[in-house]
């Protein structure tokens, strides 16, 4: 009679190969999986017959170590690069003389136009429903801000854009940019990092969001949910200035505005140009700070989305112009009506 193994304890361990081969065996029962992610490294070397790849979920910072043959990646339905969505099926298995983890694959297939945008349109009613796009929850975008948050791509024409012109509508304008990949696989998570960074900086009063157009592909991290919910979820407003007025990722129906280019996403930046606008341009150009506390104190009227930005700059002025209001009495010596009472008298 074969007695029984005695209990695994402080007092008696049991060898990293007892342990490795339990897991092996155990991992080995799971049998073979279908999984969805993207591709980030493909490590495909000349004449060799394996092919390792890391498939990462865009949700999360998780991510698997694959294999496969590479017959298998020469047949795929699709050119495999970095950022690209397949789907696999796989069989999990461990390792036990290095103690790591992977998925040797068996079958690869790509995901198609069509099911990526059916997916968005999944999210877009969820989201809906859930009031992510009602209008009520939009934050009033704050005039002439000191400090305006953008997130885009390293040297990007996107980032020239926005500075450019907003740095021409207000010159006392200043940036606090963070720099994410313009594309790839890590675009989704260094977007939303980059955003609740620049939400819990205090000196940032709105946060524009830009990227050129492209791709459904391109695009696609801006339809992402945890990108899309960090935005709902946001104390600063939120422009959105993603692709070209035809694309319309989700990230557009989420933010406080959405602006049809880049360039327009410079807007919310600063006033218009001094040569146009005859009313601001004094109060902008001769006194900005004046400007800037006297709005300050009309917090209130920012606060309410149903009141326009002319009324904000109205208050505005008449809080920063000590001779506003006798000139503001003399208006009606000169209307239509006074002057036909004052020809009578």
């Amino acid at each position: 009679m074969t007695r029984p193994a005695p209990a695994n304890s402080a007092e008696n361990p049991w060898p990293v190969r007892a342990v490795a081969t339990r897991v092996a065996k155990w991992i080995d029962r799971l049998g073979a999986v279908w999984v969805e992610g993207q591709l980030t490294q493909i490590n495909l070397r000349p004449n060799a017959r394996t092919v390792f790849m890391v498939l990462r979920d865009p949700a999360a910072d998780m991510s698997l170590t694959v294999m496969c043959s590479a017959d298998l990646v020469a047949a795929a339905p699709v050119k495999l690069a970095e950022g690209i969505q397949v789907v696999v099926c796989g069989k999990p298995t461990f390792y036990t003389g290095r103690g790591t983890f992977s998925l040797r694959v068996s079958e690869i297939r790509a995901v198609g136009i069509g099911e990526l945008l059916a997916r968005i349109d999944r999210l877009r009613r969820l989201l809906d429903a859930e009031g992510l796009f009602d209008p009520r929850l939009k934050r009033p975008i704050p005039f002439l801000p000191g400090t305006v948050g953008l997130i885009t791509g390293r040297a990007s024409a996107a980032e020239r854009d926005v500075t450019t012109v907003a740095a021409a509508r207000w010159p006392a304008v200043r940036f606090a940019v963070r720099n994410t990949a313009r594309a790839g696989a890590h675009r989704r998570t260094a977007d939303h990092r980059a955003l609740r960074a620049l939400d819990a900086d205090p000196e940032v009063e709105v946060i524009v969001v830009a990227r050129g157009g492209g791709s459904v592909e391109d695009l696609l991290p801006f339809s992402d949910e945890t990108l899309c919910r960090a935005i709902a979820a946001c104390r600063t407003p939120v422009v959105s200035a993603v692709g070209h007025e035809p694309d319309n990722p989700l990230c557009d129906l989420v933010a406080d505005l959405l602006a049809a280019t880049t360039t327009d996403g410079a807007v919310p930046a600063g006033s218009r140009p001094a040569a146009s606008s005859p009313t601001v341009t004094p109060v902008a150009m001769v006194a900005p700070t004046t400007c800037r506390n006297s709005i300050g104190k009309c917090q209130p009227l920012r606060m309410r989305p149903t009141r326009s930005i002319s009324a904000v700059v109205t208050a505005a002025i008449a809080a920063t112009s000590s001779p506003a209001p006798s000139s503001m009495e003399k208006l009606p010596a000169i209307t239509p009506s006074a002057t036909v009472e004052t020809h009578r008298g």
